[in-house]
Order: C-alpha cells, then structure tokens, then sequence
C-alpha cells in the first residue's frame, strides 16, 4: 500500500474495484464507512452487487474481466477534460505525451461494448476520480487473479499517476491484500526478487548488506514467480511442495496450470 490504513478516512473521493472490502477486511472497512459518513464519495467497480455497491454514490457494474477496458476510458476522459496535475506529471512522470495519445481511442463509448458499463457512468466516474483534491484507490484480488492482472494494476497506477493522488494523506494506490499475513510474508522477504523490506536483491549494496547480516554470501540472482515456476514444469522443474495453497484456484489460466502440475514426475 502507498498509503497507511488511518489514511482511509482522509480521501474526498475513493475508488473501489476488484474488492469486497467489507466482507474480507471488514476492519479495515469501519475506516471507509467512517470516510463516507463523513462526505466522502464512493465509486465501486464489480461484477456483483455487493453490500459495498450498495454504500456507493457510483457503482460501476462491469463484466468480469474487463477492467482495463474501464480504466483505460478513464485515463481518456481525464486527459481529454484536462484533468491531469500538469505539475505533478511534469515533475514526477516520464512518457505522458504517449500515453495521452495512447488512449485517445479508448473512449467511454468503446469501453462500453467491453465492460457493459453505460459510457456516462464511465465519464461520471472518470470526472468524479479525476476532480478529487485526495483520491484513493483500494483493490484486492479481483483485480489481479486474471490473465491481464498486469495490465490492471498499471492501468490504475496509470490514473494515479495522471492525477497526482500518490504521496499525500487520503490519496495514493492501496492493495488490499487476499491472503493470511501475505504482506508480512513479503515484508519478510519471502518473495523471489526482495530481501526483507522489500529490498531489491539485485542492487549491490543490498547484497552486501544481507550477506553481512546472515553471515554468509547469498545467492546473487533474482528467484523465479510461481508463473514463471508453471511455465518451467516439466523442463527445468520437475517437482513442487505446495502448501496452504490450491494453484488451479489462485492462478489465472487454470488449464495451463494443470497441464503444468501434471507434466512434473
């Protein structure tokens, strides 16, 4: 998260997608309710009408699998009504001159023949993010668990960056995150391409530092992803423990996950 939990009461305008935020962080989402009664405006983007949906002055109900299409058309509007921070991009940005003109042809009226989404819920929407003095966004699992989970979490880091809500109270990108202590597990470094505190195992002075502190010289590359695993079943990897998981559930592209787990000996 770019931003603490206390910081969801503080935003004017939040941005809800892929999250059923009051029913797997209920606690969490006393916060939220809190910033609603207080004023804030709500715009839930779901498939489902869930009970957050039904606190919304906006809900967005879109096809599964279909957001990048909806944010895409966002990132339109804002561009096209001028609603970016011209000084935040300037000075914190690199690229936004492609970009503005990479979706210029993602209109509203496009994005409805994907997503299902009436195109003025999309402008409303895009108006309502992109006007916002502090602007957060919260998503959780549904919006990474797809083949285009990538391209998701860039589209919306994409709206942040357009808009200049990163860096300040009530603003930023938040990931609500899906499983038991996963964020601790990364705090710790359990993740194939960090140290503890989300250190970079291929910068020098990491490595440096960690081989002082375990007394002893690490491994110097980055670890693979479990996509990255998957793909290499049966060639390079022929064997997996897996454990509190179930993989054909969690991951993308069920049938390219078993054919991978059934390729090992």
């Amino acid at each position: 998260m770019s931003n603490p939990l206390k910081d969801m009461e503080k935003p004017d305008v939040i941005f809800c997608i892929g999250t059923n935020m009051t029913e797997c962080h209920p606690v969490a989402a006393t916060r939220l309710k809190k910033a609603v009664a207080r004023g804030a405006k709500l715009i839930v983007a779901d498939p489902r009408r869930i009970r957050l949906a039904e606190m919304a002055d906006l809900y967005l109900p879109l096809r599964v699998g279909s957001d990048t299409a909806l944010l895409l058309a966002m990132a339109h509007v804002i561009a096209r009504d001028e609603l970016m921070d011209e000084e935040f991009v300037a000075t914190r940005t690199q690229g936004i001159e492609r970009f503005v003109e990479h979706v210029r042809q993602f209109t509203p009226a496009w994005a409805e023949t994907i997503t299902g989404v009436p195109a003025a819920l999309i402008e409303e929407a895009a108006q309502l993010y992109g006007r916002a003095d502090r602007g957060a966004i919260f998503y959780t699992l549904g919006i990474t668990e797809h083949i285009c989970g990538v391209d998701n979490v860039q589209s919306l880091a994409n709206l942040v960056l357009m808009t200049g809500n990163i860096g300040r109270e009530g603003t930023g990108i938040n990931p609500m995150r899906g499983q038991n202590n996963i964020q601790g597990a990364g705090d710790a470094g359990a993740i194939p391409n960090n140290y503890p505190g989300f250190q970079p195992v291929d910068d020098p002075a990491n490595q440096a530092r960690f081989s002082q502190l375990y007394g002893r010289e690490l491994d110097r590359a980055k670890g693979i992803t479990k996509v990255t695993a998957l793909d290499q079943c049966g060639e390079q990897i022929f064997g997996m423990f897996i454990d509190g998981e179930n993989t054909l559930v969690s991951d993308p592209d069920r049938v390219h996950g078993e054919h991978a787990l059934r390729s090992l000996e």
